[in-house]
């Protein structure tokens, strides 16, 4: 197996690279999850951090993970799901 010419992988760069990044978000997002089920305190300099903070965070960064592995996979394009929105409410 040649490494250097990516024979190992199935697929294409960009897809590994999306696919690398969408794990990275899902592990921010179980991380946000973490937070708000346990209850840490959390402060940043001298101010609490308020959990509501953490589930923007945990939206944001699960749709994200989601995205990114589902535009990886090939199934649909990139922004399919906001222009199905759009299509349904212009008919």
């Amino acid at each position: 197996m040649d490494l250097i010419r990516g024979n190992i992988f199935m697929m294409n760069s960009k897809n590994l690279w999306l696919r690398v990044a969408g794990t990275i978000f899902g592990v921010v997002a179980i991380f946000h999850l973490l937070r708000i089920v346990t209850g840490v305190f959390v402060l940043i300099g001298n101010c609490p951090l308020p959990v509501w903070v953490n589930w923007m965070g945990l939206i944001a960064t699960g749709f994200l993970c989601f995205w990114l592995w589902k535009v990886s996979m090939g199934k649909s394009g990139a922004f399919s799901p906001f222009i199905r929105l759009f299509k349904t409410r212009s008919q």
